[in-house]
């Protein structure tokens, strides 16, 4: 890797000559500006607007501008020449533990390598040092031009640095965070604690940049004179969430069918199955079903009822039976009468009728020759 600095690290009165180098580097795809009528490149030329020539880099140098305009030249050797100990030097300032950092803070990464075969045994004691303390190293350093914040930790068995900002550089939150005060309930506090549980860990080296992989496909695509990928259809993301509670379900559920989980209702547990109240016929004479069989015998409580049943039904039939001739005549004129009469009963009321209508003719026969011996 190409150093982008030379210089060493100020650890107390030992000294570490280091070289530093870039800990990351940029996938990006980059695009070039052209002419859309001929599709020529678009350059930019540098031209110093006194002489309105281009000139090389070589005859640039730097400059300061005043707030009325006035540029101040300002050389390398300016710059070097600064009385501040780290122009060339990363000065460690404290040790503290990792989380007082704030992540907001960090910026650029670098590596540190030691330089040259004396460097490497005081580069160890500072790395294993760091190592058993559990700490990080605060340190100032210049770069570019201006002298920044460091934070220096071990990453396997090297010393990487990140860039600091400077604590006024971070801006406050306060005109960030809603104004309007919310509360949450816990229901929601919980589901929103299902979802990451479901979606769990992740190995951040499985992640890739699936935009810079689309680009390359299209680029891929229009150099053979191929068709460029359609998008994919479906659902736009983002939007109002219009039920918050409905949203945080329908997440806990993809994020368990994303991972082969069952999200049926019910899952995990055994089905509640609760019976159906059965209904009273209202027909007369209506033929009952069967009892309902279980496992191949029948239901017990199904037979008790029917037992139940039969057991009245004969009570009935007893309670019904005749207890002598009149009381049935008597009991049948009287049925037949509340009943509207039907037709055993009305066969019966005729036969008693006719009786009675002989019996009063064989009186008026009997009395007739008496009444004719008396005269």
């Amino acid at each position: 890797m190409r150093s982008i600095w030379n210089g060493a690290i100020s650890f107390g009165l030992v000294s570490i000559p280091i070289k530093v180098v870039n800990a990351t580097e940029s996938h990006a795809i980059s695009f070039r500006q052209i002419h859309l009528d001929d599709g020529g490149r678009i350059r930019y030329r540098k031209v110093c607007e006194l002489e309105d020539s281009e000139v090389s880099t070589a005859e640039i140098g730097k400059a300061y501008e005043g707030a009325d305009g006035t540029l101040i030249p300002i050389t390398d050797e300016d710059l070097a020449s600064l009385p501040i100990p780290t122009t060339r030097t990363i000065e460690i300032v404290a040790f503290v533990p990792a989380d007082r950092i704030d992540p907001l803070q960090m910026d650029t990464a670098y590596y540190l390598a030691a330089n040259g075969v004396p460097a490497a045994k005081p580069y160890v004691l500072l790395r294993e040092a760091l190592k058993r303390s559990r700490k990080v190293a605060v340190a100032k350093f210049a770069l570019r031009g201006r002298e920044r914040l460091g934070m220096l930790r071990v990453v396997d068995d090297v010393i990487a640095m990140h860039g600091l900002l400077w604590p006024d550089e971070i801006r406050a939150t306060d005109e960030v965070a809603p104004d309007a005060a919310i509360t949450v309930r816990d229901k929601e506090l919980d589901l929103a604690d299902a979802l990451m549980d479901t979606l769990g860990e992740v190995d951040l080296d499985d992640l890739h940049d699936d935009y810079r992989e689309a680009v390359e496909e299209l680029v891929t695509a229009k150099a053979e004179g191929h068709e460029a990928p359609a998008a994919p259809s479906g659902e736009k993301a983002g939007g109002k969430v219009l039920d918050l509670m409905a949203a945080l379900e329908k997440s806990v559920r993809a994020a368990k069918e994303s991972r082969g989980e069952d999200t049926g209702p019910g899952a995990g547990e055994e089905a509640e199955v609760t019976p159906l109240a059965s209904g009273k016929s209202t027909a007369r004479g209506s033929t009952r079903t069967a009892p309902k069989e279980v496992g191949g015998k029948k239901s017990t409580s199904a037979a008790k009822r029917t037992a139940a049943r039969k057991t009245t039904a004969r009570k009935s039939t007893a309670k019904s039976a005749p207890a002598s001739d009149s009381e049935s005549a008597s009991g049948t004129t009287a049925a037949a009468k509340r009943s509207g009469g039907t037709a055993s009963s009305r066969t019966a009321a005729k036969k008693t009728a006719t009786k009675k209508t002989t019996t009063k003719k064989t009186a008026a026969k009997k009395a007739a020759p008496r009444k004719r011996a008396s005269a």
